[in-house]
């Protein structure tokens, strides 16, 4: 839905029953070349929303996306089936008004290159999550996560680091 507002890179598979809606005012869903987006995949960019995913990026099944925050997903990133990226928040700050009518929040996400979401993992408006991370099955980001760490839990917390490999050469004379 929304199609003139949905750019497709070359090589990106879209299986069945996947929908992406970019409908609405200034919307953009864009995949760069060789994403692949698996079935049941739910991606909606609500009023204002950009949504970009890098190249050679998986999606698995049953995945949902949505703003109306901004959300950008690095290059070759692995997410898998029945997570939740979502760019918004209800405020509710105000007892004596519905929740419904108090307004949401639209930080945006930001997902780094290389990094790997297990099972179920739910993130949350306003995260960075850095290039290289490990997130563990079922946890629940709620805070930024440094490049090359493995968090886990709920809320997600950072059990060890992985570090980017070095030049070997630098270690023999």
């Amino acid at each position: 839905m929304g199609t003139s507002a949905i750019e497709l890179g070359q090589g990106v598979r879209i299986f069945k029953d996947a929908h992406i809606n970019a409908l609405g005012k200034n919307n953009r869903v864009v995949f760069a070349e060789n994403v692949q987006v698996q079935y049941g995949v739910d991606i909606r960019a609500l009023d204002n929303t950009h949504v970009f995913v890098d190249k050679n990026t998986f999606i698995g099944p049953y995945v949902c996306i949505s703003g109306p925050g901004n959300i950008r997903i690095g290059k070759s990133c692995l997410i898998a089936a029945h997570s939740g990226i979502f760019a918004n928040s209800h405020q509710y700050t105000d007892p004596m008004i519905d929740i419904a009518a108090q307004g949401v929040t639209r930080k945006g996400i930001i997902i780094g290159d290389d990094c790997w979401l297990g099972h179920g993992v739910t993130v949350v408006d306003g995260v960075t999550i850095g290039k290289g991370c490990v997130i563990g099955a079922g946890s629940v980001v709620t805070k930024d996560i440094p490049p090359y760490s493995v968090a886990v839990g709920v809320p997600a917390k950072i059990i060890k680091q992985r570090h980017p490999i070095t030049d070997m050469h630098n270690d023999c004379i």
